[in-house]
């Protein structure tokens, strides 16, 4: 295996900057876990909710992650529902697949992972996810560029920021 980043938490910071969430704000940021995988033959890394969520069908969620990874250049990070959610709820990211570059992590936003969910369900279950369970899951990915690729343009900012740089 491929030893190619590591996953950081958020500064206290941009966390307060961030979270608009109505909780204990100490205890969620104390009490974070960091992204991991299930067992040894797991290609996903789980990221765990920072606090409890309950999300009926039909409603979307952005969920702080409280997290940020650093990774090699000729890498990205494709983010996705945990199976099992998807499976049972249609649980689905409203990008469809999250994709964290490796400059990401140098913005102005700290390259804070934020994943959006939609409860999708047709069958009306509520999704209840408990503070610290995994709800998605991170890949990691090398990439290719073409020969011709001249590109020198940096990113500085969050969601959408490489649009900007065009």
């Amino acid at each position: 295996m491929k030893r190619m980043a590591n996953f950081e938490k958020i500064s206290y910071e941009q966390f307060l900057n961030d979270f608009k969430f109505d909780c204990d704000l100490e205890n969620v940021y104390n009490s974070m876990k960091m992204p991991k995988r299930a067992t040894k033959g797991s290609a996903g890394y789980d990221f765990y909710a920072p606090m409890d969520i309950v999300l009926k069908p039909d409603e979307t969620i952005a969920i702080p992650t409280l997290i940020r990874c650093k990774m090699a250049d000729g890498w990205v990070l494709k983010i996705y529902p945990r199976s099992g959610l998807g499976f049972k709820y249609r649980v689905q990211l409203n990008n469809t697949v999250g994709i964290i570059d490796s400059d990401y992590y140098f913005s102005d936003n700290e390259g804070h992972i934020i994943v959006k969910i939609t409860n999708d369900s047709k069958e009306n279950k509520t999704v209840n996810i408990k503070q610290g369970e995994g709800f998605a899951q991170g890949i990691f990915v090398e990439y290719g560029i073409t020969f011709d690729d001249d590109v020198e343009n940096e990113r500085n900012g969050g969601f959408g920021s490489t649009t900007k740089c065009m």
